[in-house]
């Protein structure tokens, strides 16, 4: 059985692009942890379509129902672990490197500049509302696992076998530097 990679790090960090650069490198099966939940969403009455859902009005309004019924949060991370533990994934997710005990997890790490950066060029939103965004994102994201599962997202990197700072690299530099270390753990 091949191990599962699971990529973590702040909303707009590049966790997709990496993801699916190792999944094609290692002929593994992408999925994203945020399109799982937003399907969970849509069937919760969200039109979650589209990429920058988690940026709109409604993403929010989703984000804040999920910090009152944690529900949400823990059938998408069962069924995440499942899923990872079957082996021959790429998972991006929050929360799934605390909750594995298996596998290859890396940190993608960058400065709030850059999510901003890159979340404004991806989603063609203004500076201060990507930056706002993102900020309120992660603080969200942060308080809420904290409340569930008890640890620090973000502060707490001790479960990751690589971070990686993205912040001077290009898309490609970091996948090449995730793949280099995929290839020694695998």
């Amino acid at each position: 059985m091949t191990k599962s990679i699971v990529i973590s790090g702040p909303p707009a960090v590049g966790k997709t692009t990496v993801a699916k650069g190792l999944a094609e490198e290692f002929s593994l099966q992408y999925l994203s942890g945020g399109d799982v939940l937003k399907e969970m969403a849509k069937e919760q009455g969200f039109d979650s379509a589209g990429d920058d859902w988690w940026d709109t009005e409604e993403g929010m309004k989703f984000l804040n129902q999920r910090e009152k019924n944690s529900e949400f949060d823990k059938k998408l991370d069962e069924k995440l672990t499942k899923l990872f533990n079957e082996g021959g994934m790429v998972i991006t997710s929050y929360t799934l490197p605390w909750l594995i005990k298996d596998g290859i997890r890396i940190w993608l790490e960058g400065s709030h500049e850059s999510s901003t950066k890159r979340m404004q060029t991806r989603d063609d939103m203004s500076s201060e509302d990507a930056y706002q965004i993102t900020k309120q994102r992660f603080d969200k994201n942060k308080a809420l696992y904290k409340k569930l599962y008890d640890f620090d997202f973000g502060d707490d990197k001790s479960v990751f076998d690589v971070i990686i700072n993205t912040d001077n690299l290009t898309a490609q530099q970091v996948i090449d530097v995730a793949k280099e270390t995929v290839r020694k753990l695998l």
